[in-house]
């Protein structure tokens, strides 16, 4: 793995073809993660429940993924990571079966509880496979290209779902992932080496630094809150759309398919923009960028051609802090702990997903009591506040950077 990582040092020289594994797996992972969007209204009319009944399949997912990436993360340290994520691949093959013939309502959240214990597992362990195969100065850019997946997911996977969703069934939409699923396992089995780094199996004392620093706690905070914020608002796109708005439903394929364009933009762009200007100069502008984004869109609701140029340029706003807050993560974990990054990159990535589950469930109560509208409003304040602890967590910054360089 040396060669690996020396030659990546030179920025002319190609990301190694691994890195390219875990887009492909990522694309398959994302696509089942927001599909769901695009589908709550059929779902919801298929099974006979209210949207944030159904809103709750965007809850319950991310949930699985809260509990499983830190748990999963801190119990399957011992295995090799190329086992570990093929296996994770096959949880999420079987995940998304058990989805496509599930009965009912209930059989289908726990389709997506189970599907979402191994999507945690996945991107921490891919996050830190990724730092592990270039240079210290190119892992935001490297996580960022894992994350990629995400973002062509978005683009192309879930407006595509969507549109299979409402023409085949929801059902159809699940056994399509399965199939994306099975390309991603083929991948990695072919392309992710097998002599990957291994890091020491985390003890108890270093899983409980982690747990118990202050700078890390205070990040994890800032992921749920700044990422909460935004899908209090994204989880409702679609009824959003149809309702408000007034677009069809094959029109809101269309304007998804623009959020996801401009979040694969977001992505590269945020990953970059931490490399140069670092973690928390780069988070303060994307998430005041998106908190204005958010505002903008509920003043654009009712007028399509505004509210479709808002969407625009809202997706790659609001996954632009991927890249950052997970390096960051990485960055700080290496001072506080350093054989427990596996555990705090799950960790972060468990509060991702706290921020998505809760900002649906936030989303739901905001829709029965303020209506579809108020929605983006609430989350551009919930964004807002994250900012002020960005900075905070700057500050605290200083006087470790201050000690290093004494």
């Amino acid at each position: 793995m040396a060669s690996l990582r020396s030659s990546s040092i030179h920025p002319e020289i190609p990301m190694p073809l691994a890195l390219w594994a875990l887009t492909i797996s990522a694309f398959a992972v994302g696509t089942t993660e927001f599909v769901i969007v695009g589908l709550l209204p059929t779902i919801a009319e298929s099974l006979g429940v209210s949207l944030p009944s159904a809103g709750l399949l965007v809850s319950l997912y991310a949930l699985g993924v809260t509990i499983g990436a830190p748990v999963l993360t801190a119990l399957t340290g011992r295995l090799p990571r190329k086992t570990l994520l093929l296996a994770l691949m096959a949880l999420f093959i079987a995940g998304n079966v058990f989805a496509a013939v599930a009965p009912g309502y209930g059989s289908l959240i726990v389709a997506r509880f189970l599907t979402g214990l191994a999507h945690g597992v996945f991107f921490a362990i891919a996050s830190t496979i990724a730092s592990g195969l270039v240079s210290r100065e190119r892992e935001s850019s490297a996580i960022a290209m894992v994350f990629l997946g995400l973002t062509v997911a978005l683009v192309t996977g879930v407006p595509l779902g969507t549109w299979i969703g409402q023409s085949f069934g929801w059902q159809a939409t699940f056994l399509g992932v399965v199939l994306l699923g099975v390309i991603g396992l083929i991948a990695s089995a072919v392309l992710v080496p097998s002599d990957l780094p291994q890091s020491a199996s985390p003890g108890l004392r270093a899983q409980a630094r982690v747990l118990t620093s202050p700078r890390l706690l205070l990040v994890y905070l800032i992921t749920a809150l700044g990422y909460g914020g935004n899908f209090i608002a994204f989880t409702y796109l679609a009824p959003m759309l149809t309702d408000v708005t007034g677009l069809s439903a094959g029109a809101v394929s269309l304007v998804i398919l623009l959020y996801g364009a401009s979040v694969a933009v977001g992505n590269i762009l945020g990953g970059r923009l931490a490399d140069r200007m670092g973690p928390v100069p780069a988070l303060t502008v994307i998430f005041a960028g998106l908190a204005v984004l958010l505002a903008a869109f509920g003043l654009a609701l009712p007028h399509p051609v505004a509210a479709a140029a808002v969407v625009a340029l809202w997706g790659g706003f609001a996954f632009a802090n991927v890249p950052p807050l997970q390096a960051y993560v990485v960055q700080i974990a290496r001072q506080v702990s350093r054989d427990a990054v596996d555990v705090a990159s799950g960790l972060n990535i468990g509060a991702f997903n706290l921020g998505i589950a809760l900002g649906a469930a936030v989303g739901g109560v905001v829709v029965d009591h303020m209506g579809l509208i108020a929605a983006p409003f609430v989350g551009a304040l919930i964004v807002a506040a994250s900012i002020g602890l960005i900075r905070l967590s700057g500050r605290l910054e200083e006087p470790t950077k201050a000690t290093v360089a004494a």
